[in-house]
């Protein structure tokens, strides 16, 4: 009788052999995981800054980390309320804002996350701990060259309510940068003396615009005498036209018409917090403050950036605590502006 072996294996040896394919299978799927975690990075950021200034610095970000960054573009104030909407579902891991009001506006509801000490300390930051400022905006009176002495020019916010002055000076109630130096106006002088120094423009006949550009514009052609706008909107038009006959004129250091605004950053609190901390780190760097002062004439707050050209002379000191409430008040503003006869 012949005997053929057969090709089964016993049982138990079957099923360990089984079991070790299995766990090899998983071990091999962990280290995969595990090495391209780095080419999978995600990150995404809500950006309430132009795609135009913001988008350079997001390539050269995924272009040096290897994370891939989706950005979202909008006004700052809307993105802000979108969050809100989103809640926890949000897909953003970071927010940017053109103003503090915005952000401020989402920490005060708790959709965004505390920052690290280190990062906190790379510029400037909120003492609520959830955002940091990345540049500096300050608030000027711009003025024909060709038709005012500097030296009679107001030193004081206060002064544009005195007859000389009422139905010369252009300004843009709708604007977010009005609407947050208004915010810290009243805070600092009260909703009585602020909607009084409105209300005394709106009667006087003040020039409204729908926004900077086209305030510095106006000037510059000789439509309007002077206006109230960002510093850096003058200096663009300089860079661009050498001649042009508007200039930029800074109120008495301390007085609210030159407060300057900051720009900001912050982690959303459903986000991953470590990839939106690389970001901060990145957009307060060296190259990137300096990229932010050149391409936009805009000041850099971080740490240790000089600046330089057109953009030399510091602003006045900025409070970034006053911000902090910008987010709580914006909406007593804007009733203030509406009952001073504007619509915001």
């Amino acid at each position: 009788m012949s005997t053929t072996r057969s090709s089964r294996q016993p049982a138990p040896i079957r099923r360990t052999w089984i079991a070790l394919t299995l766990l090899l299978a998983l071990v091999v799927g962990a280290l995969a995981a595990m090495g391209c975690s780095d080419d999978d990075e995600t990150i995404t950021v809500y950006s309430g800054r132009s795609q135009s200034l913001i988008g350079p610095l997001l390539e050269r970000f995924a272009e040096d980390t290897g994370v891939d960054v989706q950005v979202r573009y909008g006004g700052s104030t809307d993105l802000a309320l979108l969050l809100q909407e989103e809640g926890d579902r949000t897909p953003a891991d970071v927010f940017i804002s053109r103003s503090p009001g915005p952000i401020g506006f989402l920490a005060e509801r708790g959709l965004l996350a505390e920052l690290d000490d280190d990062v906190l300390g790379l510029a400037p930051s909120s003492p609520s701990g959830y955002w940091v400022a990345l540049t500096g905006r300050q608030r000027v009176l711009v003025y024909n060259k060709e038709l005012f002495d500097p030296a009679d020019l107001p030193t004081s916010i206060h002064e544009l309510t005195d007859e000389k002055w009422l139905g010369r000076v252009a300004f843009a109630p709708t604007n977010g940068s009005f609407q947050d130096f208004f915010t810290l106006f009243r805070l600092s002088d009260g909703d009585d003396v602020a909607l009084a120094w409105l209300k005394a423009l709106h009667d006087g006949g003040a020039p409204v615009y729908p926004n900077n550009v086209s305030i510095v514009q106006a000037v510059a052609r000789g439509e309007v005498e002077l206006g109230l706008v960002n510093h850096y909107y003058n200096l663009r038009i300089q860079v661009e036209d050498p001649s042009t006959p508007s200039e930029n004129h800074r109120f008495r250091d301390g007085d609210p018409g030159g407060v300057t605004i900051a720009t900001a950053i912050g982690a959303t609190a459903s986000g991953d917090r470590a990839v939106a901390q690389r970001l901060i780190r990145f957009l307060t760097s060296k190259v990137a403050q300096e990229y932010f002062g050149k391409a936009n004439f805009e000041y850099p707050l971080a740490t240790g950036v000089e600046l330089e050209g057109i953009n030399a002379e510091p602003p006045g000191p900025i409070h970034l605590g006053e911000f902090d409430r910008l987010g709580t008040s914006l909406e007593r503003t804007i009733e203030l502006i509406r009952e001073a006869g504007f619509e915001p």
